[in-house]
C-alpha cells in the first residue's frame, strides 16, 4: 500500500521530461498537502491531448481505469520511452497489482538497463511480498543514483519490518540527509519512537509542517505495528491516518481488514464498503468483503470463553471435536502459562483454503495452516487439505499458544519466541504431533544456514533461500526445547514476561539464562548436532539405499526389503512421509504373514508422527485382530485429529470399538459424527447411536434416535425390537 507514497516522492525528483514539467508541479502541490491546488493542476493535465500528460492527470484525479488506458496509449505512441513505463508501473503498484508493475518495470529496464526508478519499483514490489530481493534491488538503484533517497526509505521500512531498529534509523537518516523533506523517512523515525513506547511527536510535527494532511505517515506506522502483530495499535494508527486524510483509501482498506481480523466485522464492512464505493477495489478490499459475505454459510457456536465458526456443511460433525480440544487446550495453557485470558477466544475454520488465505493476506512468515490475530484464530479445516497432510489439533494448540504469549507480552515478544513456544507446545502436548526433521531442515543444518538467535526473526519475515521459513519454525521450536531441557520451563516463562518490556533477544537471554547470545548460539548448536548427528552423517547413504529399497519392494523381494529396511530405518527415524521405511517394512512383513512385526513397524510409525489414514487404519485392524481393541481405538482416534471428515467408516469402526470397550461417551460422539455426515444408511446410523445412548443409560436420547431410525426405515427390525424393549422398561 506504500507504493503510492513512493511513486509520488519519486516523481518530485524526476529529471525534466517535458518543458512545462506539469506532472512534477501537480505532484509537488500534493506533496505539500495543497489538495485544491493539486486537483486544479491534475484537471488541467487530464484535458491534455498528450496521452502521457492525460494519464498523469487522470491518475491524480483517482480516475484509475481511464489513467490506465491513457498510459497504454502513451506507451503505444512512444514504445522506446522507459519513463512512461516506469510511471505506469507505479500506478499498478499503487493499485496493488505488483505482477503487472514488475512487468512494466522490467520492460523499462530493457530500454534503459540502469534506470534507477525501475529498479526501485521492482524493489517496492518485492518488498510488498516480503521477498529479500528488495534489499539487493534497492542497493542497486542507489548505486546508479546515490541521491535516490526513496531507496533508503524502502530499506528503512524493510529493516523495521525485520525488527532491526538500528538499521531502520540509519537508513532513514541517510534519506533525510539527501532530502530533509523525506516524509516516509521521518515516519520511520516516528514509528521507532512509538514502538518503544515513547509518545514523542517531534517527527510527526516535522512531517505536518511539510504536509498537514500526510496521513500516509500514520499509515506507515500502522503497517509496521501490524507486521509486528501489535494489531490494536496498528488499528489506532490507521484511524489517525484517515482522520488526517479521509480519502486515503489504502489506509481505510487496511483499517477494515484489520478490524475484520480482530472480529469487529460490522465496522470492518463499513470501512471496506466505503473504499469499494469510491473505486478502491484492490484484492484485499474485494476479497475480504466476499469472505464476509460467505459467513451466511457458516454457523457460530458460542459458550463461555470460546466461539467457534464452522461451515454449515461440516459444522455438526466438527464442532464436538473442536470444542473439546479447544477447552482442553485452554485449561492446559491456563495452568502452564499461569494466567487466564481476559477475552473469549474465537476460532474460525475454513474448508476452502482460499478463504483462509484472505485472512492471512499481506502477512509475513506465516505457516499455511493457521494464523492468530489477538484473540482470533483462523485456520484451515481438515476438509481443505489432502488426508494425512494436516493435523488440525496440533495447529489449534500452536495458534492458541500465540494467543497466550501475545497477551502476556502485550504483543511485544519477537516472532522467533512466539513461534518457538508454539512449536514446543505441539510436541509437549503429544510427542507425535509436532513436525518432523525434514530433508530441507537437514540440508540447512549441514550447510550451516541456521541463523543466530538474535537474527532469527529475519528467517520468518524475509527468507534468503527456499523453505527458510520452515527451517526457522524448526529452529525456534528446538531452541525452546533446549531452554526447557537445560534451564526448565519456568525460564521460558521468565523470558516471555521479560519481552513485555520490549527488550531485545540478546538482553533477555543474558538476563534470564545468564549467557550472552553468542554463547547461547554455540551451546544450542552443540546440543542440536548431538541430537541429529546420526541422521546428518548417514543422510546421503540413507537416501541412496531408500531408492534401492523401493526397487526391491517393487520386485516383491520381501526378505531383502526387511534386511535393508531394518538396517537403515534408524538412520533417519523421523521420515514418516509417503514411502517411508516403516511402510515398506510393514508391507513386507504382511506379505510373509508376520502380522506381529508389521504391527510393530506401524506402531513406531504412528508414535513418530505418521499420519497416513490408510496406514493407521491398517494398524488398527492388526491391533483389533490381535485382541488389542483399546489400542485399536486409540489408533483410530488419532485420525480424528488428522482427518475426521468424509470418512464414515472411521467413525463407524471407532464407535463400535468404544462401545465394546466401555468408552460410552466416545461411542456416542462417534455415532453422532456418523449421523452428522447424513449417511445412506440413516436407519442403521440412528440405531447405533441409540445403542450407545442406551448403554450410557440416557434413555430419552435413545428413544429419540430409535424413532429417527424407524422414521428413516419403518420396517427396520433391530430398531423395532429396541423400541419395544425401551417401552417396557
Amino acid at each position: 500500500m506504500y507504493s503510492r507514497l513512493a511513486s509520488f516522492a519519486i516523481a518530485l525528483s524526476l529529471a525534466p521530461v517535458l518543458p512545462a514539467q506539469k506532472p512534477e508541479q501537480c505532484l509537488k502541490q500534493r506533496h505539500y498537502g495543497r489538495t485544491a491546488e493539486a486537483r486544479s493542476c491534475f484537471e488541467g493535465l487530464a484535458r491534455s491531448h498528450d496521452a502521457y500528460l492525460r494519464a498523469e492527470g487522470l491518475w491524480g484525479l483517482e480516475r484509475f481505469n481511464e489513467a490506465n488506458d491513457s498510459f497504454r496509449a502513451a506507451v503505444k505512441a512512444s514504445p522506446d520511452n522507459a519513463h512512461y513505463r516506469v510511471r505506469w508501473g507505479q500506478l499498478y503498484l499503487e493499485r496493488v497489482q505488483p505482477a503487472d508493475a514488475i512487468q512494466l518495470f522490467t520492460e523499462a529496464l530493457k530500454l534503459e538497463p540502469d534506470n534507477p526508478r525501475a529498479l526501485l519499483g521492482i524493489a517496492e514490489a518485492a518488498a510488498s511480498n516480503f521477498n529479500r530481493s528488495a534489499l539487493e534491488l534497492a542497493q542497486k538503484a542507489l548505486a546508479v543514483d546515490p541521491k535516490l533517497y526513496q531507496a533508503h526509505e524502502l530499506l528503512a521500512r524493510v529493516a523495521l519490518e525485520e525488527g532491526d531498529q538500528a538499521k531502520a534509523r540509519e537508513e532513514a537518516d541517510k534519506a533525510l540527509a539527501i532530502s530533509p523533506e523525506a516524509l516516509d523517512a521521518m515516519a520511520v523515525r516516528a514509528t521507532i519512537d512509538w514502538m518503544n513506547d515513547q509518545p514523542s511527536m517531534e517527527w510527526m510535527e516535522r512531517i505536518l509542517k511539510v504536509n498537514p494532511i500526510y496521513g500516509e505517515a500514520y499509515a506507515l506506522a500502522a503497517h509496521l505495528f501490524v507486521i509486528n502483530r501489535r494489531y490494536e495499535e496498528g488499528i489506532a494508527f490507521y484511524r489517525k491516518a484517515i482522520e488526517l486524510n479521509p480519502r486515503l483509501w489504502p489506509a481505510r482498506s487496511q483499517l477494515g481488514v484489520n478490524l475484520m481480523r480482530l472480529g469487529r466485522e460490522k465496522e470492518a464492512r463499513q470501512q471496506l464498503e466505503m473504499c469499494y464505493e469510491n473505486g478502491y477495489k484492490d484484492s484485499a478490499t474485494v476479497n475480504t468483503l466476499r469472505l464476509m459475505d460467505s459467513y451466511k454459510h457458516f454457523k457460530t457456536f458460542t459458550g463461555g470463553n470460546i466461539s467457534i465458526r464452522l461451515h454449515n456443511r461440516e459444522a455438526d460433525l466438527l464442532f464436538p471435536y473442536f470444542e473439546a480440544e479447544l477447552r482442553r487446550a485452554i485449561a492446559t495453557y491456563d495452568r502452564k502459562y499461569k494466567m487466564k485470558l481476559d477475552h473469549p477466544v474465537q476460532v474460525e475454520v475454513y474448508p476452502d483454503h482460499e478463504d483462509f488465505a484472505v485472512r492471512t493476506m499481506g502477512m509475513p512468515g506465516l505457516g499455511a495452516l493457521g494464523v492468530t490475530f489477538g484473540y482470533v484464530i483462523a485456520m484451515d479445516s481438515p476438509s481443505g487439505r489432502k488426508p494425512g497432510t494436516f493435523h488440525w489439533a496440533s495447529t489449534l494448540w500452536h495458534e492458541l499458544s500465540h494467543v497466550y504469549v501475545l497477551a502476556a507480552t502485550k504483543h511485544r515478544a519477537p516472532r522467533w519466541f512466539t513461534e518457538g513456544m508454539a512449536v514446543h507446545e505441539e510436541t509437549a502436548t503429544s510427542p507425535d504431533w509436532g513436525d518432523r526433521l525434514d530433508p530441507d531442515i537437514i540440508d540447512a543444518i549441514r550447510k550451516e544456514r541456521l541463523l543466530p538467535v538474535a537474527e532469527l526473526d529475519r528467517g520468518f519475515i524475509r527468507p534468503n533461500y527456499p523453505n527458510q521459513v520452515i527451517v526457522s519454525y524448526f529452529q525456534a521450536g528446538r531452541i525452546c526445547d533446549f531452554i526447557n531441557e537445560k534451564w526448565g520451563y519456568d525460564k521460558l516463562l521468565g523470558m516471555m514476561h521479560a519481552f513485555t518490556g520490549s527488550k531485545t533477544t540478546p538482553r533477555v537471554i543474558e538476563e534470564q539464562l545468564g549467557v550472552k547470545a553468542s554463547e547461547f548460539d554455540r551451546q544450542f548448536l552443540e546440543w542440536l548436532h548431538a541430537q541429529v548427528k546420526k541422521t546428518l552423517d548417514g543422510f546421503d547413504d540413507w537416501r541412496k539405499q531408500m531408492k534401492e529399497l523401493a526397487a526391491n519392494a517393487k520386485k516383491n523381494d520381501h526378505d531383502e526389503v526387511i534386511r535393508q529396511g531394518r538396517a537403515i530405518r534408524d538412520i533417519y527415524p523421523d521420515y514418516v512421509e509417503a514411502g517411508s521405511v516403516y511402510q515398506f517394512l510393514a508391507d513386507a512383513y504382511l506379505a510373509k504373514n508376520d502380522k506381529t512385526s508389521a504391527m510393530g513397524e506401524l506402531e513406531t510409525y504412528a508414535r513418530t508422527g505418521g499420519r497416513d489414514p490408510d496406514l493407521l487404519k491398517k494398524l488398527a485392524a492388526l491391533q483389533e485382530q490381535a485382541g488389542r481393541k483399546k489400542d485399536a481405538a486409540e489408533t483410530l482416534n488419532r485420525l480424528n485429529y488428522i482427518y475426521p471428515v468424509n470418512d464414515e467408516e472411521l467413525h463407524q469402526r471407532l464407535g463400535g470399538l468404544y462401545l465394546e470397550t466401555g468408552n460410552l461417551d466416545g461411542a456416542i460422539r462417534e455415532y453422532r459424527a456418523v449421523v452428522a455426515m447424513k449417511p445412506q444408511d440413516a436407519a442403521g446410523s440412528h440405531y447405533n447411536l441409540a445403542r450407545a445412548y442406551r448403554a450410557a443409560n440416557k434413555m430419552p436420547e435413545a428413544r429419540e434416535h430409535v424413532f429417527l431410525a424407524l422414521e428413516a426405515a419403518p420396517g427396520y427390525k433391530p430398531a423395532q425390537k429396541m423400541l419395544l424393549e425401551l417401552s417396557t422398561n
